[in-house]
């Protein structure tokens, strides 16, 4: 996971660039508020709680991206700069064949297609650039919206497996057709 410059992705409404500083007041409202983050649970000192630590967490991802940790976009309307959530790929295995999906959107967004379109876009890129076999998700067995987001874009739920941290978790998995 080398790249010469960030690599944003363009889809038909929506742009997925690097985050910015001034991003922060966006990243902390992503991070904090009970909607957003109802279905999970980060430990007291992963939490958000202020401009201070937004930026500090928008700092910590750019240097995961630049250790080659993780890949973390901002998703935006073409021609709009405001911020309306995020999308990443990390959790990275080692020799770059599975990576883990993530992703948070304001709520004000939520339902017009926006989170499935982006995450359409990093799959992609996770299968065609990075050359992963595997890509999983793993959500709060309550969150249907991300559930059903996760299905619409073909990944399949792992019945059998449990997630060793958080037993609240579901695990979702695609696999490359193409490997």
């Amino acid at each position: 996971m080398n790249f010469k410059s960030f690599p944003e992705i363009k889809s038909e409404r929506l742009l997925l660039r690097k985050l910015k500083e001034s991003d922060d007041a966006v990243i902390l409202y992503l991070r904090s508020d009970e909607t957003i983050n109802q279905y999970i649970e980060r430990p007291e000192n992963r939490k958000t709680k202020t401009i201070e630590q937004a930026l500090q967490f928008i700092n910590e991802i750019t240097d995961d991206y630049h250790n080659n940790k993780s890949v973390t976009w901002g998703i935006i309307y073409k021609n709009e700069p405001q911020l309306i959530g995020t999308i990443c790929l990390w959790n990275i295995s080692e020799n770059n064949t599975l990576a883990e999906v993530g992703y948070a959107l304001n709520p004000a967004f939520q339902n017009k297609g926006i989170m499935s379109e982006a995450l359409n876009c990093v799959i992609n890129f996770g299968f065609n650039e990075l050359k992963l076999d595997k890509i999983e998700a793993f959500t709060h067995h309550k969150n249907e919206s991300s559930k059903k987001i996760l299905e619409k874009n073909g990944f399949t739920f792992m019945e059998n497996r449990k997630d060793q941290d958080n037993d609240a978790n579901s695990i979702y998995e695609l696999l490359n057709s193409q490997s």
